[in-house]
């Protein structure tokens, strides 16, 4: 077909479009003032979803660690006629 990469479009004639470079563009643009809050919202309504398994999942290690250092530990009473 003869198009280089970049001219692969069809040309519309009468409209003109202009845009900007991705790298002129503000990446960070609004972070403060609308990214910021519109993550505590997301959390605020998905809070129930995924923290019930979390501590779950942190109730369980954390008594699977106490158990194993529970059964790890020698009981001395069998050590007490050792000479």
């Amino acid at each position: 077909m003869g198009r280089t990469f970049g001219n692969l479009g069809i040309k519309v004639y009468g409209i003109v479009q202009y845009s900007l470079s991705p790298f002129e563009q503000r990446a960070f643009a609004g972070i403060l003032k609308n990214g910021i809050p519109n993550t505590f919202r997301r959390v605020k309504g998905q809070i129930f979803r995924f923290m019930p398994p979390l501590v779950v999942a942190y109730l369980v290690y954390d008594w699977g660690t106490k158990e194993n250092a529970r059964f790890s530990r020698k009981d001395p009473a069998e050590f007490a006629n050792d000479s």
